[in-house]
């Protein structure tokens, strides 16, 4: 009941949160940048598009399938590179989301190459994109408020005291990376399904970028803050599309201008908390009906 353009620009923004929630998780809460989710992105697109099209799955079957891929290629790539420390490990990353695109663009009788992987049936609606939204935050939220994710928080605040207080570090950080990876698989493989049409450039480092930067403008620390900065750099571009070539002028700008003035992002270290909003409305209509006394 949604017209196309609407129901477009709801799949995309809900197949983004659910990767800016794994990078969250893995940036936010463990302090680890990476630069290459999107190639786990490209590894779910391209296992659940196959599944799909060459083996006839399910839609379901084949989401999973692409997420499971995901992270096994995420779990050994952290047995590699976690013990790694600062840039080395986001430059092995950038690495890897690379190789991975490009791999992809040489393997012509398995994804098309450059020419791209077509027929894909379309499964991702706005309601399943939702849907998917949803679930990916609640799986997300009692994550990081679990033991795991307060142990990460740990890890996050000082490594040292984490370590001396038998956190297993590594492990954990090898957990965030395997759980953003798959969250990135799980978002690839509702994105091929929605656009019936994938190529390796879709999956390039500027796709990583962009969830970094995302991730960054929501606020480190925060699952609400990567929702809302989601919602915020996929609605930018379509507000400013009246200005045509202008308008990622203007909303590269915008962005400069939420981290001048919110370092921390948006809600950097904090969740939205509706109670908190209400607490602050009513204060506000307290002090208002004083001053009329």
């Amino acid at each position: 009941m949604l017209n196309a353009f609407y129901e477009g620009v709801i799949v995309i923004v809900c197949i983004n949160i659910i990767a800016v929630l794994g990078m969250s998780v893995l940036t936010g809460f463990t302090r680890l940048f990476s630069f290459g989710n999107a190639g786990f992105m490209s590894i779910g697109a391209y296992g659940a598009a196959i599944c799909s099209v060459q083996f006839g799955l399910p839609f379901p079957v084949a989401i999973l399938i692409g997420v499971l891929a995901a992270g096994v290629v995420a779990f050994l790539l952290g047995s590699l590179t976690i013990r790694l420390r600062g840039d080395y490990f986001l430059i092995s990353c950038l690495g890897f989301g690379e190789c991975v695109w490009v791999l992809f663009n040489y393997t012509r009788n398995i994804t098309g190459g450059a020419n791209g992987y077509s027929n894909i049936p379309y499964r991702t609606t706005a309601l399943v994109a939702f849907a998917s939204a949803v679930l990916a935050f609640v799986i997300a939220w009692n994550f990081i408020h679990s033991k795991y994710g307060q142990n990460l928080s740990a890890i996050r605040e000082n490594e040292v005291a984490a370590a001396a207080n038998g956190i297993d570090v590594v492990k954990f950080k090898k957990m965030a990376f395997v759980f953003s990876a798959l969250y990135a698989g799980w978002a690839g493989g509702l994105y091929a399904h929605y656009l019936r049409y994938i190529t390796p450039a879709l999956f390039n480092l500027s796709k990583s970028s962009e969830l970094i930067i995302t991730t960054v403008l929501g606020g480190l620390g925060s699952l609400t803050g990567s929702v809302l900065g989601t919602i915020i750099v996929q609605l930018l571009p379509e507000i400013f599309r009246s200005l045509a070539e202008y308008r990622m002028l203007f909303y590269g700008i915008a962005v400069v201008l939420v981290i001048l003035v919110r370092p921390n992002g948006l809600y950097g270290y904090r969740e939205f908390s509706l109670k908190r909003v209400v607490a602050f409305v009513t204060s506000r209509l307290g002090k208002g009906v004083k001053s009329h006394e």
